[in-house]
């Protein structure tokens, strides 16, 4: 039963993080705020997270988690990888149209620690390159030349489209994804 109380406790605490992280960003958030949306108390955090630094790396490798699993799921449903990238476009042009959407949170965060050895970034760089591999595989089942290049231009077509998605038009962005990227497919062969 202790396991049990002590998972959901750290759960909630992730869960108002992640909402709060998001919504307001990282930096704006104190540990305060995240104790009250939690219904904790101080002692109840610091026993789950030493340092709001380490939260922030939670909250960051549950994001990737859900992200990873998400990727995977459409690789593995799709049948080919051309079909998983049109889903993958897909997918991020449906999240950018949801209410409340404020870009990568990979990119926010990456923007609110500048230092590139934080454990933040470590966490961000890591989830980069394991987006990277994962289109470099699919991109080699495609027959692309040079499928780590092809790789480097799709992350940055994601990024732009994640971007594009909070500070421009999101209805538009989820088919010029697509396009974009069957673009850098077809240069590529």
């Amino acid at each position: 039963m202790g396991a049990t109380t002590a998972l959901s406790t750290r759960d909630r605490i992730l869960d108002a993080a992640t909402e709060l992280f998001y919504s307001q960003g990282i930096r704006a958030v104190s540990a305060d705020k995240i104790i009250e949306r939690a219904g904790i108390t101080k002692v109840t955090f610091y026993r789950h997270f030493r340092t709001k630094d380490t939260l922030v790396v939670a909250y960051l490798e549950r994001q990737a988690a859900w992200e990873r699993a998400a990727l995977d799921g459409v690789r593995e449903s799709a049948g080919d990888a051309a079909e998983a990238f049109r889903r993958f476009a897909a997918g991020i042009g449906s999240a950018i149209c949801r209410p409340g959407f404020r870009g990568c949170s990979f990119i926010n965060a990456a923007a609110e620690y500048a230092d590139p050895d934080s454990p933040v970034r470590k966490v961000v760089a890591e989830h980069r390159a394991w987006y990277r591999e994962s289109f470099t595989a699919m991109l080699a089942q495609l027959d692309v030349a040079d499928a780590e290049q092809a790789a480097d231009e799709l992350m940055m077509l994601r990024d732009g489209a994640m971007l594009s998605g909070y500070l421009g038009e999101p209805s538009r962005v989820g088919d010029a994804l697509e396009r974009a990227i069957f673009a850098v497919i077809d240069a590529g062969r």
